[in-house]
């Protein structure tokens, strides 16, 4: 993946150097040559990850920290600070300006780039959900003050898993005055507990002396009720190989031995706000938004919804200059269906091919009903060329397979395909449905059981 990085050293080489090694990795990268430089980037600019220098003249890289995380606009971009200090206070003090993570000098470039990676994945994530939220609150769906209450409380549910017994008392007695914490020595016992029990986070050795704690890591990740629990692995020094490995398989955050008790409690807070945060967002997609605007028959968005959300993703896009496409499909000869085997065979056709179109939507992509046989897919961050493909996967599946619509009973249905994509400052959720709506007719003329692109 690429993302938009701000780099802010006072330094220029280290800037470049930076610079470099982002580059070469497909990130885009700004930069700034002080902390109020960077507030004023971010101010204006949208940025994935900053990567923040803490030594710094006048605005030093905590004050600049605990600014970004302040701002209502800005708190949810990542922070990395990047120091030559390794002391635990340093550290402390970072974590408490709310840093999501730190990097020493000289930077390893494996960490680096790793680092990176995983915490722009985070704020996609978060971005998409936040904008899910936003559309809810359009629709008049959200309460003011329930976020506030969701991140109000401090003390949260920890799983350690270690089986040297000093080190777990040495972990129990700090966490125990916060959090509700439980320590379990055997790995299989440990997933057994995160089956039955909700968890804020975990924290795993990779010392253990009869397991693997990355396998244990890995089987979490995999699992779906585990996938989004936010992981700390415990580290000895010069395991670095290892510490790549965990981090790329999704680990949300490391200590390396001797684990400062005061380190320990903030990078498990961080964790449990985050959590929470994510858990809530998604929360109320499940239970607010899907309810309210979910099409009955086929269980995809609504016209409402799709309304809604292509307004926000609009915006966005012509404020960060991403790309933005639109797709309108629509049931060839639908009516004759309904007139010759009746509305309960058009609903089970309706519902096949929403079915369909799901398997063939990304993740990214919202796939709605617009009303009768009429479809449609919101594509971010995808040019036409890209948008063409997607459409014809979509076409090329609903001719693929007959659609059973009775015991013994099977139809051929095909769909025609329009896409228009973003082009100019002046484009609004209007025209840009418009012209794929234009492109979706001039393919039925054409024949039907085609993609059309917008000209």
């Amino acid at each position: 993946m690429t993302a938009r990085v701000l780099v802010v050293d006072d330094i220029l080489a280290n800037v470049k150097l930076l610079e470099a090694r982002l580059t070469a990795e497909y990130f885009e990268v700004l930069s700034a040559f002080s902390g109020q430089e960077a507030l004023d980037v971010l101010a204006k600019e949208r940025v994935d990850v900053v990567l923040l220098d803490v030594m710094m003249p006048g605005m030093d890289g905590f004050e600049a920290c605990r600014r970004i995380k302040s701002n209502s606009h800005t708190h949810h971009i990542p922070v990395i600070m990047v120091t030559a200090l390794d002391q635990p206070s340093d550290k402390i003090q970072g974590l408490e300006s709310g840093a999501d993570d730190f990097l020493t000098k000289p930077v390893d470039d494996i960490a680096l780039v790793t680092r990176v990676k995983n915490l722009a994945r985070l704020k996609t994530l978060n971005d998409e959900m936040l904008m899910r939220a936003s559309t809810s609150r359009q629709l008049g769906l959200a309460e003011d003050d329930a976020l506030e209450r969701a991140l109000s409380g401090r003390s949260g549910r920890v799983l350690v898993v270690e089986d040297h017994p000093r080190s777990g008392v040495r972990l129990l007695e700090p966490l125990a005055k916060v959090h509700d914490t439980f320590i379990e020595t055997n790995p299989q016992r440990a997933l057994q507990m995160l089956t039955d029990y909700d968890f804020d986070v975990v924290i795993v050795s990779l010392s253990l002396q009869q397991a693997d704690g990355l396998r244990l890591c890995s089987q979490l990740r995999s699992m779906e009720r585990t996938r989004h629990l936010p992981l700390i692995i415990l580290v000895e020094p010069g395991e670095e190989a290892r510490l790549m490995r965990g981090l790329d398989m999704g680990i949300n955050d490391y200590l390396i031995r001797p684990i400062d008790r005061h380190e320990l409690l903030a990078r498990v807070r961080t964790q449990i706000k985050r959590k929470r945060h994510s858990d809530f967002l998604r929360n109320r997609i499940e239970e607010t938004v899907e309810q309210a605007v979910t099409d009955p028959l086929t269980g995809l968005h609504n016209r409402r919804y799709m309304e809604s959300h292509l307004e926000t993703l609009v915006r966005e896009a012509l404020r960060s200059g991403r790309n933005l496409s639109v797709l309108v499909a629509d049931i060839d000869f639908f009516k004759q269906v309904n007139d010759s085997y009746g509305h309960d065979a058009g609903d089970l056709v309706l519902r096949e091919f929403a079915n369909r179109m799901r398997r063939n939507t990304r993740g990214i992509d919202l796939a709605c009903r617009l009303g009768g046989e009429e479809f449609v897919i919101i594509m971010p961050e995808t040019e036409i060329g890209r948008s063409y493909q997607i459409g014809e996967r979509l076409r090329a599946c609903i001719a693929a397979e007959p659609f059973a619509i009775a015991p013994g009973l099977s139809i051929r249905v095909t769909t025609s395909v329009g896409i228009s994509t973003l082009e100019s400052e002046t484009d609004t959720p209007q025209t840009l449905f418009k012209r794929a709506d234009q492109a979706l007719y001039a393919a039925k003329r054409s024949g039907r059981n085609r993609v059309n692109a917008a000209a």
